[in-house]
């Protein structure tokens, strides 16, 4: 009797967890497949990436909030977005056509500013694209990698976003994901094939400087655009550690990092120099503020401001510093920094 009830209760747990199994599975729903929850709380919530949409200042964070701001980062509005991934970067190369990517391999586009938002690629399409793509080349390398991607489903987020203007654009990411639109977003071509990067390292920032074109990422590597080949050459650095963020003008280009890393060039890349910043923390974001001055803000919330195109650089004094994960300039003497707590709005000197 004790053995046949200890197995009906056995049976029975089994059927109980069973339910809650199904119950659990009927209730989840992918978050690729769940549009973003509207939180009156979403501007003091981890937010990644920033950038401007005209005079407009747009966030992206967690669980697919997106915020927008029309007086300069003082208060701020949810955007509609179809996916509930966390979004790592945004860009807007024009006031209204903007772009953001982000975990899941979730590529979104808006048409207004980044009041709504579309979906344009995520890691499921990824995948079948790039197995398409270089299915119809002789590549078998390359074929096999695709396919490595595609089996691995919405596993592999994409970490920046750059577009040259709102036809041409790039998006890179985890294990050297890279992909660029000619046509607005209508059609999207892998370029693995075509970037020094035998090891696969993450791509963590792309962006363009007076006409060129750069990325940078783990491992101190560092690339360039290749106009006639329209290769991504690697480039030699006297660092090599993992590098987060591009900023630069006509004169002067920067690539910064882990350790408080900054490598300078004024020559395209050509050759590099380590510039001192007497931070020992990653430096994670960086923007050319109103007047041309180039701030870089790190995870333990310094804020770097240099007058001579990066040569230099000068802590501000803030009286409550905040973790930086992204950083615009939204006025004459005024930077957004997003964080893990938000979005802060500083005066500068």
């Amino acid at each position: 009797m004790q053995r046949r009830t200890l197995l009906m209760a056995l049976v029975a747990g089994a059927a109980a967890a069973a339910s809650a199994a199904g119950a659990l599975d009927a209730s989840w729903r992918d978050v690729l497949d769940t549009p973003a929850v509207a939180s009156p709380l979403a501007s003091r919530a981890l937010l990644n990436g920033l950038t401007r949409a005209g005079t407009r200042v747009v966030a992206v964070g967690q669980r697919g909030h997106v915020l927008t701001s029309d007086d300069a980062g003082k208060s701020w509005q949810q955007a509609t977005v179809p996916v509930s991934s966390d979004l790592v970067a945004v860009c807007f190369p024009t006031a209204q056509q903007g772009w953001a990517v982000g975990h899941d391999g979730v590529v979104l586009h808006s048409t207004d500013g980044g009041r709504s938002w579309q979906r344009a690629l995520d890691g499921r399409s990824v995948g079948e694209l790039m197995v398409a793509h270089y299915g119809r080349s002789n590549d078998e390398k390359m074929l096999a990698e695709a396919r490595r991607f595609a089996s691995q489903g919405a596993e592999n987020p994409f970490l920046d976003v750059w577009f040259e203007n709102a036809s041409t654009g790039y998006v890179v990411g985890a294990f050297g994901l890279i992909l660029r639109t000619v046509d607005g977003g209508a059609h999207w071509e892998p370029l693995l094939h075509v970037v020094d990067n035998p090891k696969g390292l993450h791509l963590y920032a792309v962006k363009g400087f007076g006409g060129e074109l750069f990325i940078v990422g783990e491992q101190g590597l560092a690339l360039k655009l290749e106009h006639e080949s329209g290769r991504f050459r690697a480039m030699e650095l006297p660092y090599k550690g993992t590098l987060f963020g591009l900023v630069g003008n006509e004169r002067a280009l920067l690539a910064h990092g882990l350790r408080g890393s900054v490598v300078r060039s004024t020559d395209g890349g050509r050759s590099w120099q380590i510039v001192p910043t007497g931070v020992p923390v990653g430096l994670t974001a960086s923007t050319v503020d109103e007047q041309g001055r180039f701030v870089i803000v790190s995870q333990s919330g310094h804020v770097l401001v240099s007058q001579d195109d990066g040569a230099a650089f000068t802590p501000l004094k803030l009286e409550r510093p905040a973790p930086g994960a992204a950083v615009v300039a939204v006025a004459a003497r005024a930077l957004v920094v997003a964080g893990p707590r938000g979005a802060q709005l500083i005066a500068l000197p």
